[in-house]
């Protein structure tokens, strides 16, 4: 039993997530080949000997959907023995949270389809992608108390209806209006722009951004 040789892969899969039409997507590829053929899955594939995890989650992101030139945080590694059929395969999960219009998507051979998918509502997904994306929304939820990361998911002017709508869509429940504008006008690295929202059917509302000198910087609880 001592002299049994193990062998194993090592991956790398990427979790994102954006607001689109009012709804918090996560991106996910079809996969066009086996195991789970034609199953929904997070944009991943196995790391080459020459890089570092970094450069091959950034790679595999480029060649699966032509996401590129993002901030990804490094989440967890995942090594379940019965994750993958057939091998042992461990994978070393990333996140992010982007704008979906600062991308143009496509997809290459392993895949048949890439498209957002709304995260409380997701499609049967391969491996154990579930597990991975509910840990990533875990994680983005802690994050959120502490950091403004929505800051990534909104566009650079914003209403402060817009950035509580972002945060209520992240955490999963309604917050209170005043509650919450007069935390995030306290709490949060936020500038008042002088320009309002364009006329139309809704009454013109300020508009907003985050202060991006201090922003790195800022810490500390907001919303729990």
């Amino acid at each position: 039993m001592f002299n049994e040789i193990k062998t194993h892969e090592v991956t790398t899969d990427v979790v994102i997530f954006t607001i689109q039409q009012n709804k918090l997507s996560v991106l996910l590829v079809k996969r066009a080949n086996e195991p789970f053929k034609d199953r929904w899955a997070i944009p991943g594939g196995f790391i080459r000997l020459s890089e570092n995890l970094d450069d091959a989650a950034l790679r595999i992101l480029k060649e699966k959907t032509n996401v590129e030139n993002i901030y990804l945080e490094q989440l967890y590694t995942f090594g379940d023995p019965l994750r993958y059929p057939n091998a042992r395969v461990i994978t070393c999960a990333y996140f992010a949270l982007i704008r979906s219009d600062d991308i143009e998507l496509s997809f290459d051979q392993t895949s048949t389809e890439v498209s957002w998918h709304e995260v409380y509502n997701l499609p049967k997904l391969a491996f154990d992608h579930k597990e991975i994306i509910e840990y990533s929304l875990k994680r983005m939820r802690e994050r959120l108390e502490f950091c403004p990361i929505a800051f990534q998911l909104l566009p650079e002017k914003f209403t402060l209806t817009e950035l509580q709508k972002s945060y209520e869509l992240i955490l999963g429940k309604k917050l209170d209006k005043r509650n919450f504008r007069k935390k995030a006008l306290t709490g949060f690295i936020l500038k008042e722009l002088p320009e309002m929202t364009k006329s139309g059917s809704k009454r013109p509302a300020r508009l907003y951004s985050f202060d991006k000198i201090t922003l790195d910087s800022k810490r500390g609880h907001f919303f729990s």
